[in-house]
């Protein structure tokens, strides 16, 4: 299984890219900076995208995506969410006032887009994958994905704070390949990270206890304007085995 990490950062600005991870090229969890990071050719090869959330750094370049693959894809993108997530779609971006609605376009009959709700704790099987959704401590009933290919599983956890439903999963999981996770704010802005649903250094030690122990983890969604303050308190932490993701464009083979 192949990941490719397209978009890692918890913001957007010069060298930083929101979240998307590509599976194995036609697999896109989260879809934000999909078409800012990715030729069109290789955009098209694009199968099955799956949605944590609808946050704006989640989902934005999926309007670009359909824009740039909507006449020469050869098949329809199968966008797969929580319904709170496909409502929000439909009315706020796909709605033909604030983008044209790509489910229709350029047919009924071939669209660029096709939308699909799950039910968290709901397998659900697509081409090779089997991908599972789990409830996670963040707005807009975000989840995570245990992804399972080949006999080998990854654990994408989405935006969170503390949490547990999804660490059980985990600790259950066949094949642990590796957990990506987030820390977004530092230490010091502990009252902003608990606001919005997000770890910083600290609380992302006291999340550690709850994982399987000895698989790799991959820590994203750093927001820029404090990235370096964030990785120094990651790594005085002196966890092993954690991994932080500062640059875009990392690929792990497992």
């Amino acid at each position: 299984m192949k990941i490719e990490f397209l978009g890692a950062q918890g913001g957007v600005a010069s060298g930083f890219n929101a979240t998307s991870f590509l599976v194995n090229d036609d697999l896109l969890i989260d879809a934000g900076s999909v078409a800012s990071t990715l030729a069109v050719e290789r955009q098209a090869l694009i199968k099955y995208i799956f949605l944590t959330h609808s946050h704006l750094d989640h989902i934005k370049d999926l309007a670009f995506l359909c824009d740039n693959c909507f006449v020469t894809r050869e098949h329809t993108f199968e966008i797969f969410g929580h319904s709170t997530t496909i409502i929000n779609l439909k009315n706020h971006l796909f709605n033909d006032a604030i983008w044209p609605d790509f489910s229709v376009l350029p047919n009924l009959e071939n669209p660029a887009i096709r939308y699909n709700t799950f039910v968290p704790e709901d397998e659900v099987i697509v081409g090779k994958y089997k991908i599972t959704p789990i409830t996670v401590n963040h707005p807009g009933d975000a989840v995570g994905f245990l992804v399972e290919f080949e006999g080998k599983t990854i654990l994408f956890s989405g935006d969170t704070s503390q949490t547990s439903r999804i660490w059980e999963f985990a600790n259950q999981a066949k094949n642990l390949q590796a957990i990506v996770t987030e820390v977004s704010f530092p230490n010091s802005m502990i009252g902003v990270a608990k606001a919005s649903y997000h770890h910083t250094a600290e609380t992302f030690a006291e999340e550690y206890t709850k994982m399987p122990k000895g698989v790799p983890i991959y820590l994203t969604h750093l927001k820029p304007t404090y990235q370096d303050q964030i990785i120094s308190e990651i790594r005085k932490l002196g966890i092993d085995g954690v991994n932080i993701i500062h640059h875009d464009g990392k690929i792990l083979n497992f």
